[in-house]
C-alpha cells in the first residue's frame, strides 16, 4: 500500500538542511501507523511527501504501486481526490458550510452528487453521533464535536489511505478517546491505511506500526516495517 525506498529530503535555502536521510520502510494494507518524533526531526515534511504536497530529492515514495514523486501537479491532486483522506489538528472546517455540507465537500469534488451520496453522508453523520448537529455549523459545535466531523469528511470518499497529522493535539482526554475510537472503528469498515502523525502516546498505543523519527532517520523500527 506504501512503500518508501531511500527516501530523502534536502532543503536549500537559507541553507543546506537534510531533513530526510534514506528513509525506507513499507506499510500493509488496512494497517494503522503512528510516526511520532521531536519537533524538528522531519515528521511533517514526511506527511507533505506522502500527501504528494512535496516532492521528494531522491529515494521513491510509491502508494497503491504508483510512483507519486513523478506526477504531474495536476495528477497529484487527481491523486490526492481519489485515493487520499485528511484530518487535520485545526478541522480545516469550512465556516459557512454545516455538518452535512462540510462532509460533503470531497465527494463534490469528484462530482459524486446523488440521492444514494446524500444518504451515505447521513449514515456517516449518524456513525460519529452528530445526527442532532447534522445543520449545525462548525461555530456551533464544540471541538471535539469539530473533529467528528472532520473524520467523517477524511472517510466521505471511502478513501485507500488516510493521512491525519496530531488528529488529538486539540482536544482533551476524554474526547480524545473518542477520536481514536471512531477512527479505529471506520478505519475496520473500510480497509483503510491509516498514517497518524502524533505526539500522543494513545495513537502509538492504538497502532499497528510504530515509526520514530529523530534528526531525519528512523531511529526505531517495529513489526511491519522494514527500515534500511
Amino acid at each position: 500500500m506504501i512503500e518508501v525506498e531511500n527516501l530523502c529530503k534536502n532543503f536549500t535555502k537559507p541553507i543546506l538542511t537534510k531533513v530526510l536521510r534514506e528513509i525506507s520502510f513499507t506499510l500493509e494494507t488496512g494497517t494503522w501507523t503512528s510516526l511520532m518524533g521531536p519537533s524538528g526531526s522531519g515528521k511533517s515534511t514526511l506527511l507533505s511527501l506522502l500527501a504528494g504536497l512535496d516532492t521528494p530529492t531522491s529515494g521513491s515514495l510509491k502508494l497503491l504501486n504508483q510512483e507519486i514523486s513523478v506526477f504531474s501537479e495536476e495528477e497529484k491532486a487527481t491523486f490526492r481526490a481519489k485515493n487520499l483522506g485528511f484530518i487535520f489538528q485545526n478541522f480545516r472546517l469550512l465556516p459557512s458550510l454545516s455538518v452535512e455540507e462540510n462532509i460533503r465537500v470531497p465527494l463534490e469534488i469528484l462530482g459524486k452528487v446523488s440521492s444514494e451520496q446524500d444518504k451515505w453522508v447521513s449514515e456517516l453523520i449518524e456513525r460519529v453521533g452528530l445526527s442532532h448537529r447534522q445543520t449545525h455549523f462548525p461555530s456551533q459545535l464544540s471541538g471535539g464535536e469539530q473533529q467528528r466531523v472532520a473524520v467523517a469528511r477524511a472517510f466521505s470518499t471511502k478513501p485507500a489511505i488516510l493521512l491525519a497529522d496530531e488528529p488529538t493535539g486539540n482536544l482533551d482526554d476524554e474526547n480524545s478517546e473518542k477520536i481514536l475510537d471512531l477512527l479505529s472503528s471506520l478505519q475496520n469498515t473500510f480497509a483503510s491505511t491509516l498514517f497518524v502523525v502524533s505526539h500522543d502516546p494513545a495513537v502509538a498505543e492504538r497502532a499497528h506500526t510504530r515509526l520514530v523519527l529523530h534528526k531525519g532517520h528512523l531511529s526505531q523500527e517495529f513489526p511491519q516495517v522494514i527500515s534500511k
